[in-house]
């Protein structure tokens, strides 16, 4: 399970670390005002730009603690810059750090409880991390990778990838 989630979780915030350098590296090449960018969002009705890296962090260090038995600490959404963002990535991938393999013995199994929607739920860990997990974390990462190849941020699926 460890491998299934916090190497998942850590070489895709690592991925969305560099890509937020290269996101950086165009406003200042371009001199557009960072805050174009970190507010962009694909439509109206969806979140903007830092609020998709702040739920992608959320959805990497949350349910790893949840399958690990553990109570998810907390990030506050306060991240206005692109330095601000690269500390919540790492504060999330420090945290992921505490997790090892031992820590999620028998994950696979352990029932974990859980709001969604506001409703109560609850899956076995493997169900948990499979079916809602990776999904809500991949999406909340891409809709940000989205949101920055819209903006002209010169990327391509070795950088999502983090293969670059």
């Amino acid at each position: 399970m460890h491998r299934q989630s916090v190497a998942v979780f850590d070489r895709f915030l690592a991925a969305l670390s560099a890509i937020l350098t290269k996101a950086e590296a165009h406003c200042e090449a371009r001199r557009i005002k960072p805050e174009a960018i970190l507010q962009a969002r694909l439509f109206p009705d969806m979140f903007p730009f830092t609020r998709q890296v702040q739920l992608a962090c959320d959805f990497a260090a949350r349910p790893t603690a949840r399958l690990a038995g553990a109570e998810p600490q907390g990030f506050p959404d306060t991240e206005t810059s692109f330095a601000e963002l690269q500390a919540r990535i790492a504060a999330a991938r420090a945290y992921l750090a505490g997790f090892g393999p031992e820590a999620l013995a028998g994950a696979e199994t352990r029932t974990v409880a859980f709001k969604a929607g506001g409703h109560d739920m609850e899956l076995p860990g493997a169900d948990f991390l499979s079916f809602y997990a990776l999904p809500q974390f991949y999406f909340h990462l891409t809709t940000a990778y989205d949101i920055l190849r819209h903006c002209g941020v010169e990327l391509g699926k070795r950088d999502y990838m983090g293969v670059a």
